[in-house]
């Protein structure tokens, strides 16, 4: 109950690999179309908690989408680990009202995963609700990172490390590849892996999905990361030729080189009618990618500890007392 700043990076790295491990082992259950394996919510089936077997799916898919929901229980204790830990935390007497607030969006983002995705197995996997579950499982994974990297700093303000035009292009980069995510799910959410039920005569039925023509989408999201690679380019030389800290440039590089590999996958993927595996891989890739990004942004800048003089000073300042 009296945490050190190790042992809350410590809760906040173990969120981050337990909410990329959901991310990945969601996506399977995807492209394994085992999304019906546990067809009903919160319990597997309408009779069972646990994994049983549903009409039209076999023991496989209820294996893997019963799997993928054990997951949110560890991924449930670390976010509540690391909100203990950030709220009993206290860097120069005071609390960290940053790192409370950033703990605090992991079981609150974990209550709306479950919310979304009772819907989406209510829905019969919606693509529109299947690609909110995904995008914000990113939006908690950045929240875990952030909070990672924000626990090893001060609680003082923000100062840049890097030119200003740099920060603008890491910022940038953090937003489009965003949007490539989400372009990520409309491409998955129009194709044949969209996913697929088995009645119990065996016969495969697809699932809705988008309406949007593959080809196009597909190169839209192709183009968005042409565009990616490009700013990545420009931060690397950027970084490169400057006075930016070794730790920039090191994020630099893996993202230059994750994008890299990303389009490699992301071709030949396609060129070979979209192999379920290797889809699995370009995505559980782009997952890395992401942290990378992040992580890229913020190693472009520190926050440094209060004064003194004014840790204390905010420390002895007694809470407003509670209205009446």
């Amino acid at each position: 109950m009296r945490p050190t700043q190790r042992s809350v990076r410590g809760f906040a790295l173990a969120a981050v690999i337990s909410n990329a491990i959901i991310i990945c082992t969601g996506e399977a259950v995807r492209l394994s179309s085992s999304g019906l394996g546990c067809p009903d919510w919160p319990q597997c089936t309408k009779t069972s908690v646990v994994a049983a077997h549903s009409v039209g799916q076999t023991s496989l898919n209820t294996a893997i989408e019963f799997t993928n929901r054990l997951l949110n229980f560890p991924l449930v204790a670390f976010a509540a680990l690391a909100f203990i830990a950030c709220w009993q935390y206290r860097s120069g007497g005071q609390r960290r009202r940053d790192l409370v607030w950033l703990s605090a969006s992991l079981p609150l983002g974990i209550v709306a995963q479950a919310v979304v995705g009772g819907i989406v197995v209510l829905t019969k996997l919606n693509p529109a609700m299947v690609a909110v579950h995904f995008l914000l499982s990113s939006a908690i994974l950045a929240a875990a990172v952030t909070l990672y990297v924000r626990a090893g700093e001060g609680g003082g303000p923000a100062r840049g490390l890097v030119r200003m035009d740099l920060r603008v292009l890491t910022g940038l980069l953090v937003a489009v590849t965003a949007l490539m995510l989400a372009a990520g799910t409309v491409v998955t959410g129009t194709g044949p892996l969209a996913g697929t039920t088995i009645d119990s005569h065996g016969h495969h039925t697809t699932v809705p999905r988008f309406h949007f023509n593959l080809e196009n989408v597909t190169q839209l999201h192709a183009d968005i990361g042409w565009f990616i690679g490009a700013l990545a380019v420009a931060v690397v030389i950027g970084l490169r030729f400057s006075s930016a800290p070794r730790q920039a440039v090191r994020f630099g590089w893996l993202v230059l080189i994750g994008l890299g590999l990303q389009g490699i996958i992301g071709y030949v993927q396609y060129f070979n009618h979209l192999p379920a595996g290797l889809v699995w891989v370009h995505v559980s890739t782009s997952v890395l990618l992401w942290i990378f990004v992040i992580r890229l942004y913020l190693s472009t800048r520190e926050r440094i500890p209060l004064p003194v003089e004014q840790a204390e000073e905010t420390a002895a300042t007694p809470a407003p007392a509670p209205a009446t």
